[in-house]
């Protein structure tokens, strides 16, 4: 089962290929996705690791929460599922 984490205040250079290429250091990814503007394609400054197992999701969250990349301390958590956020 595939566990997918929440990487915010991401660079705005940052691509697909450099967030998955951070990120692999810590385990098998499936996918690395920077989410992007639809009308510019700019990125929106946050994006989504798919890890293979949950075990290399919680080393990259120890591992890189709080970190910086490119001057920029991230946000790295397990990413809410839709449909579960209700309060």
């Amino acid at each position: 089962m595939s566990v997918k984490v929440f990487v915010g205040n991401l660079p705005f250079a940052v691509n697909d290929e450099k967030l998955k290429t951070e990120f692999s250091k810590f385990g098998n990814v499936e996918s690395a996705r920077v989410v992007t503007d639809k009308h510019t394609n700019r990125s929106r400054g946050y994006g989504f690791v798919e890890f293979t197992d949950q075990a290399a999701a919680e080393a990259a969250i120890q591992g890189m929460n709080g970190q910086p990349m490119e001057g920029r301390p991230l946000t790295v958590n397990l990413a809410k599922t839709q449909g579960n956020e209700r309060a």
